[in-house]
């Protein structure tokens, strides 16, 4: 099958998580056989905002970590018919102008012979449902939504064929490493975002970690001056952008991560664990989380990690995984087994591939 992927961007994993599923998951496409082909604007902001920060050199994480991966940069005034030519399947991200969605669209309802999904992976269909319903999707098959919470939001808005369709570990990558080493203190990957959670930060992993006693790393971008700041008041260390797949390489030199979900996500869209959830117990750390509901039962809570309603809970537990390696040992095996069963881009393949055999191509959704 020939399957066409417009992603914001496939090169850059600067504040674009998704780059790091879309990344595994196609190319699991591809190791089964399917021909695959990523299309990205031309001077899209991830790239522009990677570049900028780390220049060419940026790049060679993506390049040297993902060589069957090679996507193709296009002119967004530009028709897009020779990208889809003689494509199966056609999957457009959310994280795409809106003229981008909708030519698309046009293509199919003139007869295009591809399948058409849309692939929602953000909280905008709540936080700013005007900007989604903008979208022209009248001719699209489907939806591919990263939450069964958010797949019920499109399915409230007559939506017929709505499949929830996870992240997960690209487990080609994430995995734990070869030879254990020496590991302490703390670690978060975030990036500080829009005001979505700097309470939470700074009563979940700031303050806690500082109550444990324990040093915290931080990786990540858009930390404005008041949030460098806060992070120094802790005394944690803050490191800037690391590529995406030098991620399980600094898993592996601390003690324990913490999950720190968007308010979003932990209020209105339950359910929606963040990729760094997949890729930590995939890379065999222990994790603590704050509060987040896990409403679809994608993990085993206290099993695969441990839930802290509170920061003192946090700093709790964080000395408990200080002081009892069986304790970490249970979380890294339990939290392993959940992953290799259910959650690698593996899995999430064969759940596209079976999306696709329900469909046809008679009517759009």
């Amino acid at each position: 099958m020939k399957i066409v992927y417009f992603t914001h961007s496939l090169l850059s994993c600067w504040n674009h998580g998704n780059a790091h599923f879309l990344r595994g998951v196609l190319r699991d496409l591809i190791a089964k056989g399917h021909d695959v082909r990523a299309v990205e604007p031309a001077g899209n902001w991830s790239l522009t905002n990677l570049l900028a920060d780390a220049s060419e050199a940026g790049l060679a994480a993506f390049h040297d970590n993902y060589p069957e991966l090679q996507p193709e940069t296009y002119d967004p005034a530009e028709p897009v018919d020779a990208l889809v030519e003689n494509a199966d399947l056609v999957i457009v991200h959310e994280w795409n102008d809106p003229a981008l969605v909708a030519e698309v669209g046009r293509l199919r309802a003139r007869g295009a012979r591809f399948l058409l999904l849309f692939h929602d992976t953000h909280h905008r269909a709540v936080s700013a449902p005007h900007e989604m319903q903008a979208f022209d999707l009248s001719a699209y098959d489907g939806i591919l939504a990263f939450g069964e919470t958010l797949s019920e939001v499109y399915r409230g808005w007559g939506w017929r064929n709505v499949w929830t369709w996870h992240e997960a570990a690209d487990t080609r990558l994430f995995h734990p490493p070869e030879v254990e080493r020496t590991r302490d203190g703390l670690v978060w990957i975030g990036n500080w975002g829009d005001g979505e959670r700097t309470a939470e930060i700074e009563r979940f992993l700031l303050a806690s970690a500082q109550a444990a006693g324990l040093p915290l790393d931080i990786y990540g971008v858009r930390y404005p001056a008041e949030a460098k700041a806060m992070l120094a008041a802790h005394g944690a260390r803050y490191h800037g952008w690391a590529p995406n797949a030098r991620a399980p390489e600094i898993f592996a030199h601390h003690l324990a991560t913490v999950h720190v979900p968007r308010r979003y996500y932990a209020t209105i869209l339950p359910g929606i664990p963040t990729i760094r959830v997949f890729e930590a117990l995939a890379c065999g750390i222990p994790l603590i989380s704050a509060p987040w509901d896990d409403s679809e039962g994608l993990f085993r809570p206290d099993r695969d990690y441990l839930v802290a309603p509170d920061g003192e809970s946090v700093a709790n537990n964080a000395r408990q995984l200080r002081q009892h390696p069986d304790l970490r040992a249970s979380l890294v095996a339990s939290g392993l087994e959940t992953i290799r069963a259910r959650h690698t881009c593996a899995h999430r393949a064969d759940e596209l591939l079976a999306v696709v055999a329900k469909l046809t191509l008679k009517e759009p959704a």
